[in-house]
């Protein structure tokens, strides 16, 4: 167009200038954009290229980076556009002044603004960004994880795939068919926690599994070791009142305590420790029954006593 001059836009720090962002209108000075070296901003308002200007009032910015040369903003009527969404150009703004901003909890905002970062060629901040995803994509463990049971199926393929013991517990308040008895709910509530702390203390050894959906058990413990089902602990029992049946649950705790521990026999090995079964069993070696009694073994030994005699005095 006739009247166009050049010139370039090199002002005063503290001049203001005015930007339309994709629409999105800011208002800050030429100081702050040209704060942060060697970045798109600091570029377009240094000086660094030539500015277009009519009679009517358009502006036209050309920009050189490298071998790439290309007429990418416009502003009219006094207005510098840029043809970015300004959506986080107030949090670029915010980086230019403070050099840091607080960053969105949201990875999709957050993704964004790493684009455009990068497109106003501020290093800090898209370091900054892509740390926060650092973060936040790291993989929690936790702690302690107990599945929940869902289906008769899902506990058959747990139980078939675990590589450790599994103590189950199966609970459902509501499959009661009689009145609790005074105690019930206490002890039940005793159960769960009790579940609760073996499971923090044991978990990197025996899985724990809760069905509380599905079972008809009120209140029972199961125990499994190589896929099978090695004891059990039901703590709900029926008792008979003058007018009516009760149900009562108990809380067990030594007998789940000790099976428990039981389950250590099933740990990293194919089958239980058979020393210490042998020691716990009440059959010895070779399916011969041991002594049940001290009478019992002492007339073995006169009886064996006597065969000696007998082969002596022959």
């Amino acid at each position: 167009m006739s009247g166009d001059q050049r010139t370039v836009i090199k002002g005063n720090p503290s001049q203001y200038v005015k930007l339309n962002v994709g629409g999105s209108l800011y208002y800050t000075t030429i100081g702050t954009l040209t704060k942060v070296p060697d970045t798109m901003l600091q570029a377009m308002f240094s000086g660094r290229m030539e500015v277009l200007t009519d009679s009517e009032g358009e502006v036209k910015l050309s920009i050189s980076y490298g071998q790439n040369k290309s007429k990418i903003w416009n502003a009219f009527a006094g207005w510098i556009l840029i043809d970015r969404c300004g959506k986080h150009f107030g949090t670029i703004l915010n980086y230019l002044r403070d050099a840091a901003v607080p960053l969105p909890a949201n990875t999709t905002d957050i993704e964004e603004i790493l684009a455009e970062a990068k497109f106003y060629c501020m290093t800090g901040l898209a370091n900054l960004a892509e740390k926060a995803l650092e973060s936040r994509n790291a993989v929690m463990n936790p702690i302690c994880q107990v599945p929940f049971i869902t289906s008769e199926e899902e506990r058959k393929q747990f139980i078939a795939n675990a590589t450790r013991p599994v103590v189950e517990l199966l609970i459902n308040r509501h499959n009661n068919k009689y009145s609790y008895t005074n105690t019930s709910d206490e002890n039940l509530l005793k159960n769960l926690e009790m579940f609760d702390r073996l499971a923090l203390r044991f978990n990197g050894r025996i899985h724990f599994i809760k069905d509380a959906i599905g079972p008809s058990e009120i209140c029972c413990w199961r125990f499994y070791g190589n896929a099978k089902k090695f004891a059990e602990v039901c703590c709900t029992s029926i008792v008979y009142a003058t007018d009516r049946k009760h149900t009562k649950v108990e809380f067990p705790e030594a007998r789940i305590y000790e099976e428990t521990l039981n389950s250590f026999l099933y740990e990293n090995r194919p089958g239980p420790d058979q020393e210490l079964m042998r020691a716990t069993s009440v059959r010895g070696l070779g399916g011969v029954t041991n002594c049940t009694s001290d009478e019992e073994e002492e007339r073995r030994n006169i009886r064996s006593g006597n065969m000696g005699k007998g082969i002596l005095n022959r």
